[in-house]
C-alpha cells in the first residue's frame, strides 16, 4: 500500500475476528490479525502503509469483551490490503520482579507468527531503552494468500545422504560468484547446477530464518560488523528480509528456492535455532515475545525474574517444555515443511529441549518427542546438535528415536588420527564402522551419525591442516571467542606459505579427512568450500564477519580445480558402493552367498589389527560387496610418519585394483573403474600420511 492510498482511507473498518489461526490471514474481504498474551490488559494493533513509513496511518484498540478469547486477541480488518506492515503494542501488570512478566505500553512488537518481515527502520538500540517509544521496531507484513495450495514434496529421508552446509548468504555474495542477486535465495539458484555436479543429496542451510543482524556486542559493532551466521532469530514464520529481493514475498521466493532444489533431486535441511532468541537478556531488546509472554517463552531466574538463565550463551534460553512454546515450535517447524517444501532440520544447542522449565535436566522431555511423533514431521530428518552451553552433553544419547545427531566424537577422534595422534585406532574403528558404541544400544543405526570433520563452527578443512592456534584477531574480542581445542595440525609452518612441500603436506593431509568422512557408515557432511580449499586465514569463529573472510570465492573453483575433482570423484566413489552406505552395523558374519565376513579388521599384517598399540598410527579393513556384482574394498590409512608395506588380502576369483591413493598427484589420486590398474602382489606399499582404497572386481 502507498503513502497517498493510505492517506485516502479514512479509517479501515473492524470485526471482532478469530483466533484461528494466530498471526495475520489474508482472506477475500480483508485479514485477520491474532496475536497471544495471556496477561495482557491492553492490546493495540498499529498498520503502516510502506516498512520505512515515519507514522502508522490507523492505531486499532483491541477490546477484552469483544476481541478476546482465553489468551488470544484478534481483530479482523476488512478490505486491508496485503503488503500493509503492522506491529503490535501490549500493556499489563509491570510487576517483572515478581511475576516474570515484560510488559511495555511503549514498545512496538513484532508479530511472533510473521510470515514476512522489514527492518528497514530497526534500530536495536532504541529497542533496548525501556524509555524509547519511536517507531523503530521490525515490522510485519501482511503476506499475500498462495495463489494454488502447495503440494507434499516426497519424503527424502537420509538413506544414502551426503550433506553439504552452506550460508545462504556467504555463498553467493562474493563478486566472483557472477549471480544477479548475490546473497541471496534467488542467487542460491543460479548455483544449483554445480551442487548437483558436486554429488551432494541435501544442502543444510544455515540459519534462514529471519533474524537480527544488530545482536552483536559492542566492540563488534564498533568495527562495523554484524551478526552473520544467524543464530538470532525473532520471527520463526519468516525467512530472512535480507535473503531477498522482495522482504514482502518472502514466502514465495524461500519456496522458489526449494522448488528449484527439488528439481535437480536435492534435499533441503534447514538449521533452526529454537533455543534463545535475538532478545537476549535482561539488557537486550524488546521485539516480541518479551512483550507478550516473558514469563512463558523464556527461562527466569527464580528470585529475582527480570533475570535470564542463559544455557546459550547468548542471553537467554527459551523454555522449550512449556506447552505453548511446545505447540509453537511444533507448529512452525511442520509450516516450513508443508507450505515451505523443507525436507527436513538440524538444531542448533537441541540440549536445550531437555531442560524443564526450572532448567533442570528432564528424563523424558516433551518438546524431542512431540517433534518426532508429528505426523508431518515424523517422515523428515531430525538433526540435533546434541549438547549446549551450560554443559550438556547428549551425543549418544539424545532423548527421542528417530533424532539423527551431530557425532562430536566423530569429528574430534579422526581430526586428531589425521594430525598424527597415537592410540586412537580402536575408536577410530568404532566411527568408521558407524558409531554403534554410541547407537547400537538403544536400537539406533548408523543413519543416526552425522560424520563430520568441519562444519560452519570452526576451521575450515584448508585452516585445520594450516594453523595449530585460532587467529580470530578481527572479531574485536581480542582473540577470546572461538574455541581453542581445534585439534589441528599446520603441517609445519602457521598459515599461509610458498613453501612446495607443506603445501603438498597439506593438500594430502585434506584429502584424507575426506576420504576418511567418505569411507565411513553414517552420513557424511561437508562444509561448503572445503572442496575447494577455502580459507577464513584462521578464524575459527567468523560469525559477525559479513565479508570476505566467510564469503565463498568462487575462483578457487580453478585455482584448486584438483581438489575439486578429488572431491567429486570421491562422492562418486562413495555412491557406488553400497556397502558403505548400508544402514546396518558390521557384524563381522559372512554375506550371504558370498562366505566372506561383511568386514575384517587389519594391521599391518591381515587380520592382527593394533587395538592395543598405544603408538599405532595404522589400520587397515577390508569390506565385502554386498553382492556378487559390488566390488570388495580394502582400505588403508596410514598416518604414521612412515612408508608402510601393508599385507592386503586374497580375494577368490578377483585382483585389487588402486581406486585412491592421496599420496598420489592428480589425477592420479582418485581414479573411475575404467581407469584403475590391477595391483600385483600380496603388498601394497602405502606412503606416509595417506589414505588408499582399493576394489576388487573380477
Amino acid at each position: 500500500m502507498s503513502e497517498s492510498q493510505a492517506a485516502a482511507v479514512a479509517r479501515y473498518r473492524t470485526r471482532p475476528g478469530s483466533r484461528f489461526p494466530p498471526g495475520a490471514t489474508a482472506l477475500r474481504d480483508g485479514v485477520n490479525f491474532c496475536v497471544f498474551s495471556r496477561h495482557a490488559t491492553r492490546v493495540e494493533l498499529l498498520l503502516y502503509a510502506q516498512a520505512d513509513s515515519p507514522e502508522p496511518f490507523q492505531v486499532i484498540a483491541l477490546s477484552a469483551e469483544v476481541n478476546r478469547t482465553f489468551s488470544f486477541w484478534h481483530v479482523f480488518v476488512e478490505g486491508l490490503p496485503p503488503r500493509t506492515c503492522y506491529t503490535w503494542r501490549a500493556d499489563g501488570p509491570p510487576d517483572t520482579r515478581q511475576t516474570g512478566r515484560h510488559f511495555n505500553p511503549r514498545k512496538e512488537l513484532l508479530d511472533p507468527w510473521a510470515r514476512a518481515v522489514s527492518d528497514s527502520v530497526w534500530d536495536r538500540r532504541k529497542a533496548s531503552d525501556p524509555q524509547d517509544a519511536g517507531h523503530s521496531s521490525l515490522r510485519a507484513f501482511v503476506t499475500e494468500p498462495p495463489a494454488l495450495a502447495r503440494k507434499a514434496s516426497a519424503p527424502r529421508g537420509l538413506d544414502e545422504a551426503i550433506i553439504y552446509e552452506l550460508h545462504v548468504g556467504g555463498f553467493t555474495r562474493h563478486p566472483s560468484s557472477g549471480v544477479q542477486y548475490p546473497g541471496t535465495f534467488a542467487g542460491l539458484i543460479e548455483k544449483i547446477p554445480y551442487l548437483r555436479e558436486l554429488g551432494v543429496t541435501h544442502v543444510e542451510l544455515l540459519p534462514v530464518m529471519a533474524f537480527d543482524e544488530q545482536d552483536v556486542p559492542a566492540s563488534v559493532a564498533a568495527r562495523g560488523l554484524k551478526n552473520f551466521w544467524g543464530y538470532a532469530m525473532h520471527s520463526p514464520h519468516s525467512p530472512h528480509p535480507r535473503y531477498c529481493v522482495e522482504p514482502a514475498r518472502a514466502e514465495q521466493e524461500f519456496r522458489a528456492l526449494t522448488d528449484a532444489f527439488h528439481e535437480a533431486g536435492i534435499g533441503v535441511l534447514l538449521d533452526v535455532a529454537f533455543n534463545h532468541t535475538a532478545e537476549g537478556g535482561s539488557e537486550g531488546p524488546v521485539i516480541n515475545f518479551k512483550g507478550f509472554a516473558n514469563d512463558i517463552v523464556y527461562h527466569l531466574d527464580a528470585v529475582d525474574r527480570r533475570g535470564y538463565r542463559d544455557y546459550t550463551g547468548c542471553g537467554n534460553t527459551v523454555n522449550c517444555n512449556h506447552p505453548l512454546v511446545i505447540t509453537f515450535i511444533v507448529n512452525c517447524l511442520e509450516y516450513w515443511v508443508e507450505e515451505m517444501g523443507v525436507d527436513g532440520f538440524r538444531f542448533d544447542l537441541a540440549s536445550v529441549f531437555a531442560r524443564d522449565q526450572r532448567g533442570e535436566l528432564m528424563a523424558d522431555p516433551p518438546v524431542p518427542w512431540a517433534i518426532e511423533f508429528s505426523r508431518t514431521l515424523s517422515r523428515v530428518p531430525l538433526i540435533a546438535e546434541a549438547w549446549d552451553a551450560a554443559g550438556l552433553y547428549h551425543v549418544g544419547a539424545f532423548p527421542g528415536m528417530a533424532w539423527a545427531e551431530w557425532n562430536g566424537r566423530y569429528r574430534d577422534v579422526v581430526r586428531r588420527f589425521v594430525r598424527g595422534d597415537t592410540g586412537l585406532i580402536g575408536e577410530v574403528a568404532s566411527r568408521i564402522a558407524g558409531s554403534a558404541d554410541l547407537y547400537a544400544g538403544d536400537g539406533r543405526l548408523p543413519g543416526n551419525s552425522i560424520n563430520f570433520i568441519t562444519c560452519h563452527d570452526g576451521f575450515t578443512l584448508h585452516d585445520l591442516v594450516s594453523y595449530n592456534a585460532k587467529h580470530n584477531e578481527a572479531n574485536g574480542e581480542n582473540n577470546r571467542d572461538g574455541t581453542s581445542d581445534n585439534a589441528s595440525w599446520n603441517c609445519g609452518i602457521e598459515g599461509e606459505t610458498s613453501d612446495p612441500a607443506v603445501a603438498a603436506l597439506r593438500l594430502r593431509q585434506a584429502k584424507n579427512c575426506l576420504a576418511m568422512i567418505m569411507l565411513s557408515r553414517g552420513v557424511p557432511m561437508l562444509l561448503a568450500g572445503d572442496e575447494v580449499l577455502r580459507s577464513q586465514r584462521g578464524n575459527n569463529n567468523t560469525w559477525c564477519q559479513d565479508n570476505a573472510l566467510s564469503w565463498f570465492d568462487w575462483a578457487l573453483i580453478e585455482a584448486n580445480r584438483d581438489m575439486l575433482c578429488f572431491t567429486k570423484e570421491l562422492l562418486v566413489l562413495r555412491r557406488r558402493h553400497a556397502c558403505l552406505t548400508a544402514n546396518r552395523f558390521f557384524d563381522g558374519k559372512p554375506i550371504p552367498g558370498r562366505g566372506i565376513p561383511d568386514i575384517n579388521w587389519h594391521g599391518v599384517r591381515l587380520n592382527e589389527p593394533a587395538w592395543d598399540d598405544a603408538q599405532g598410527r595404522f589400520l587397515a579393513f577390508t569390506i565385502a560387496g554386498l553382492t556378487g556384482h559390488e566390488e570388495d574394498l580394502h582400505v588403508i590409512l596410514n598416518m604414521s610418519e612412515h612408508v608402510v608395506d601393508a599385507a592386503i588380502p586374497l580375494m577368490p576369483a578377483r585382483r585389487w585394483h588402486v581406486a585412491l591413493d592421496t599420496s598420489r598427484l592428480s589425477p592420479e589420486d582418485i581414479l573411475a573403474p575404467e581407469q584403475q590398474k590391477p595391483h600385483r602382489g600380496a603388498f601394497y606399499r602405502a606412503n606416509a600420511r595417506s589414505v588408499t582404497v582399493l576394489e576388487a572386481r573380477g
